[in-house]
């Protein structure tokens, strides 16, 4: 019977020899429990602090890089200045973010991964990696509709 339970950052922490303190621990929940909306570090401050009024705003800069250098966490620049994390999927995926209101919306597409090899492979390269971030504005919103009285 085989575990198809996800693995999460603090068993990662574990498993990989790092000291796992409490507030390692409570950082490590809060970029879990953030899988929706890819927060900075300034936003991960604000939901840790809220658990544990103790840790500063430095433990979770020092806890997001020990993170990333271990390859737990991804971080991504959106083009909004600032830099913004996730959990290293379990499967592939790209963003399309909404350059008016920040959202992130990840999504998976077959045909755009056939032709990105498509296109590596036409280049002459073997596709070992990639990043698309797609930028867009709603169709449906648009100054002077509905509340612009």
């Amino acid at each position: 019977m085989t575990d198809e339970r996800q693995t999460t950052l603090a068993e990662m922490c574990v498993a990989k020899g790092m000291r796992m303190t409490e507030q390692r621990r409570i950082i490590a929940t809060v970029i879990e429990e953030a899988s929706d909306d890819h927060p900075d570090v300034e936003e991960l401050y604000r939901r840790s602090v809220a658990i544990d009024p103790g840790i500063s705003i430095s433990t979770v800069y020092r806890t997001v890089k020990l993170f990333e250098d271990a390859g737990m966490i991804e971080r991504h620049d959106f083009r909004d200045g600032r830099s913004r994390y996730e959990t290293v999927p379990d499967e592939h995926h790209d963003h399309l973010i909404d350059l008016r209101s920040g959202r992130v919306i990840e999504f998976r597409s077959e045909e755009i991964e056939a032709l990105q090899e498509f296109m590596a492979k036409k280049l002459g390269y073997k596709l070992v990696d990639h990043r698309l971030e797609l930028y867009g504005v709603p169709l449906s919103s648009s100054k002077g509709e509905k509340g612009d009285g």
